[in-house]
């Protein structure tokens, strides 16, 4: 989960890997380091804290090497602090680590037997000296490397250079995601494309166990033993400007403002608005996603109907706010399409010994394409012979490379480690798939899809009323902040997003929040209700709404004050509520887009009312790319 970024090219390396490590510090921010070439050796200048402590360090140093490497930290193994920050260096070899080493204890032992000087806490530094030890021998780093790669087990991706052979960068990987940028005369290895994207477009995807050779204008991959592999340049059409705040006080902020858009560009691809019709664009079943664009959409359109026709049984896969949107994409896919769906917890699906069965989809969803559990997940369904599908918003991440048939979020870059517009996202996708399967099955006759698309098409303006309420919870955040605890309550597709909006106020403002299905509240949760404990319910007008106004009724009577989330001015709700919010009328499978807006708000108000840091909450990063 941290942000490593590599240099070696004619531009000064402190000031490209700086501004990459700032569009990476979303990954990582307890400490920071860079590690570049100068006088003929290294010099490493490293800071605890935010990448700011360490830009402070840097200000008036100067380097006169033209390679380097830097690495923003979450912190694993060893506290946050200066000498576990990276890069470590060890007898002139220096390198950045993403990623666990799961036998460090066994490494670490048979280190310190030798006589190792071993100065962190972290299973980073023993791979620096495992490497040290072999450049001693090979007198090469790319055959270190190759000595070094099998003694490892876990999941990590890294960057070494030695400052005996001061025109090399070595990077290598297996699990977390690592990408070589290619330009005029230079090149970039990151963890995240968007880190260098103001340099270049054109990346090389490394895959599991290969080695990136960076020289002088040259890029080479090998395979563990050493075979020349060529790869395919991949160009992207990112812009830099998406990574930017466009005037808002925090990325969680603008993304949240984003979220009509992204439910613009989820939809786009699937939805023919001229014919108010469904038809799934570039799904790929048994094609790579570098691939796709080069389908005839008529031809894969059909093969994917076919796909769909015979499948009896789906499992959705994912963790945090994904596996949220994956509860409420159960919800719909059973109500419309008719197929019973399993959702799953991605870190607990393998462990639990699912059964499986034949004409089963596997559906994993991860904005980052990187979940270390979800990728696992993908990989045993592979394994047991069932067609896969990946829902994410990083074409060519490695779940999508993994995938069957792929399906994008189209959300543009989020920064925000609390997902906001990726979910809304994830939410327009899943009913677009639901159409998908239903019309596949002959379910969904002409008049019903374009009813159905119709509501798809008002989301994004109904999103514009609803994103009014920010002054509402700007104003209200001081009051709101003195509730000693928060339950979030939803029936039917509100229940999942009473439990997003309770991980998001968790997240952000680090309050305690819990989210319950409203009929579950006499079997526990009544107990924790009296004054000080704000009920936050989710209560569309739909066909659970009188079961819901039962449930707050018992809230209410045991003193507990109401927030409640309903449709238009429902006059019986509003006088049963402390606080009313009134969203547009909707679909049923609609609401959730609608009625999330307001949890978010609700949690970026009281987490910045807190003087907390609303983009980077504490202990947490954006991709979880380790179990």
């Amino acid at each position: 989960m941290c942000g490593i970024v590599g240099y070696f090219g004619p531009l000064n390396p402190k000031d490209i890997i700086l501004s990459g490590l700032k569009r990476l510090e979303y990954r990582g921010y307890d400490s920071a380091g860079v590690a570049i070439i100068h006088q003929g050796g290294l010099k490493r200048i490293r800071a605890e804290g935010k990448l700011v402590n360490l830009e402070t360090k840097l200000k008036n140093e100067k380097f006169d090497g033209r390679l380097g490497i830097g690495h923003t930290r979450w912190a694993t193994h060893g506290v946050p602090s200066e000498r576990n920050a990276h890069p470590h260096l060890v007898k002139g070899l220096s390198l950045v680590h993403n990623g666990i080493i799961e036998n460090y204890l066994e490494i670490r032992e048979a280190l310190q037997k030798r006589g190792a000087d071993i100065t962190s806490d972290t299973d980073s530094e023993l791979v620096a000296h495992l490497l040290a030890e072999e450049v001693e021998k090979t007198k090469d780093l790319f055959k270190a490397v190759q000595n070094v790669l099998g003694m490892l087990r876990g999941a990590f991706s890294i960057l070494a250079i030695w400052d005996q052979q001061p025109d090399q960068l070595v990077a290598f990987k297996d699990g977390p995601p690592l990408v070589v940028g290619i330009g005029k005369d230079e090149a970039f290895v990151v963890s995240d494309v968007q880190a260098v994207l103001q340099y270049t477009k054109k990346f090389i995807y490394l895959e599991d166990r290969e080695i990136a050779v960076v020289k002088v204008g040259k890029v080479q991959i090998f395979s563990a033993l050493g075979l020349r592999l060529e790869k395919p340049v991949v160009e992207l059409n990112w812009t830099s400007e998406q990574v930017d705040k466009l005037g808002f006080a925090h990325y969680m902020l603008k993304e949240i403002y984003e979220q009509p858009q992204a439910v613009v560009a989820a939809m786009e691809p699937h939805i023919d608005l001229k014919n108010q019709s469904v038809r799934l664009k570039n799904v790929g079943f048994g094609h790579s996603p570098q691939s796709l664009d080069g389908l005839n959409s008529i031809t894969d359109w059909q093969e994917t109907q076919n796909i769909f026709a015979k499948i009896e049984k789906i499992f959705i896969v994912a963790c945090g706010t994904s596996f949220y949107a994956g509860q409420i994409g159960k919800y719909l896919i059973e109500n419309i399409a008719q197929l019973p769906v399993e959702t799953d917890i991605a870190s607990e699906f393998r462990y639990r010994k699912p059964i499986f069965s034949k004409n089963t989809l596997m559906i994993s969803i991860s904005q980052s394409g990187e979940t270390a559990d979800t990728l696992a997940a993908v990989r045993l369904a592979k394994e047991k012979g069932l067609t896969t599908l990946s829902i994410c918003n990083v074409k060519n991440s490695t779940i999508d490379r993994e995938a069957s048939g792929h399906m994008y979020m189209n959300s543009g870059t989020e920064v925000g480690v609390a997902s906001t517009k990726a979910f809304a996202s994830t939410l327009t996708v899943l009913h677009c798939l639901t159409l998908a399967l239903a019309k596949a099955r002959g379910l969904l006759n002409i008049e019903t899809e374009k009813d159905h698309i119709l509501h798809l098409q008002k989301v994004p303006s109904q999103m514009e009323v609803v994103l009014a309420y920010d002054k509402y919870f700007a104003e209200a955040a001081n009051s709101l902040k003195e509730f000693r605890g928060f339950l979030y309550m939803g029936r039917g597709v509100s229940y999942p997003i009473a439990m997003e909006g309770a991980l998001k106020l968790k997240e952000l403002a680090y309050l305690h929040a819990e989210g319950y299905a409203a009929g579950e509240m006499k079997h526990g949760p009544l107990a924790l209700i009296d004054s000080r404990m704000a009920i936050v319910m989710v209560v569309p007008d739909d066909d659970l709404f009188e079961k819901s106004i039962s449930n707050l009724e018992e809230a209410r009577a045991r003193g507990g004050k109401i927030i409640s989330i309903g449709t238009v001015d429902n006059l019986r709700l509003k006088s049963v509520s402390d606080r009313y919010l009134g969203l547009p009328k909707a679909h049923w499978s609609i609401t959730p887009l609608l009625s999330v807006i307001p949890l978010q708000l609700m949690a970026y108000h009281l987490a910045n009312s807190l003087e907390y840091d609303v983009d980077q909450p504490r202990n947490l990063a954006k991709s979880v790319t380790v179990e």
